[in-house]
């Protein structure tokens, strides 16, 4: 079995092979993230305490936190999850991993240092890896050079050296600093809030005028309703008045004329 073991202090990792079994019998049946004595590897490890952070089997399928077993499992990943990297937006797939506990059928496991020994180990503890990359975070770089707020983070940009090509100058490279305040990321700011605030208002006026108008259409259509309303109202008195005094007048006809007629016959006809 490979042992990729790395030492965060420093920066290094080594990969070595050990084909003795009895010495690997210490990281049997342990589980990913539990912490092992480095003892049983040899006289130059006593004293080195190693976390178990993962690994593959001899197929080449990976480690996984959380799945409680020494065999391989077929589980439905998607983003978020390790040993998984979607292609496409929203996909789950179904893919082999092995589980969290070491056995003897491991090709690789992957080991770092959480408590150094009293001996030096050869490429591994004796040696600084110096990072290749600087902090590009503005907070970070004033963290790392203890810079104040009034400090200009720009002058502290850790530059990298490219590799000289034949007949040109050697060229440096600087990250771009990212979350940095400046004063055209204030003026943006202040822009930005002003049409936040211009927009508001617009929409507020818009409302206002909208419900206006909505209760001016409401009034309106209110009063010719009323006015309709009153209009069949007065339609309706007069043709019962009408019709009332036409009745009445075809009554006092019809009564005058009955005494009239009977006071014609009964009166005395005189001789010429």
């Amino acid at each position: 079995m490979k042992l990729n073991i790395a030492y965060p202090s420093t920066g290094a990792q080594k990969l070595i092979e050990i084909e003795d079994e009895k010495k690997l019998r210490v990281f049997f049946d342990k589980r990913m993230a539990q912490e092992v004595e480095a003892d049983s590897l040899g006289d130059e490890w006593k004293g080195y305490v190693l976390r178990i952070t993962g690994g593959n089997d001899k197929q080449g399928f990976p480690m996984k936190q959380g799945v409680i077993t020494n065999a391989r499992v077929r589980l439905l990943l998607s983003k978020g999850h390790s040993c998984y990297r979607q292609r496409r937006k929203g996909e789950r797939k179904r893919k082999s991993v092995r589980g969290c506990i070491v056995d003897s059928n491991m090709s690789v496991l992957a080991l770092i240092i959480v408590k150094k020994g009293e001996q030096e180990i050869e490429g591994l503890t004796d040696k600084v890896v110096p990072r290749r990359l600087g902090p590009k975070r503005a907070t970070k770089i004033r963290r790392l050079f203890n810079l104040g707020k009034e400090d200009d983070v720009r002058k502290y940009v850790i530059r990298r050296t490219l590799p000289a090509k034949e007949g040109k100058k050697p060229r440096t490279k600087t990250p771009k600093i990212q979350r940095l305040v400046t004063p055209v990321t204030l003026q943006r700011k202040r822009r930005r809030i002003a049409l936040k605030n211009k927009r508001r208002v617009k929409r507020r006026e818009e409302a206002a005028l909208y419900h206006q108008t909505l209760t001016k259409y409401a009034k309106e259509k209110q009063a010719e309703k009323v006015a309709r309303r009153h209009s069949s109202a007065s339609h309706s008195q007069e043709g019962f008045v009408l019709k009332w005094s036409m009745r009445t007048f075809t009554g006092l006809g019809r009564a005058s004329s009955g005494p009239a007629r009977a006071l014609a016959a009964f009166a005395p006809t005189t001789m010429g």
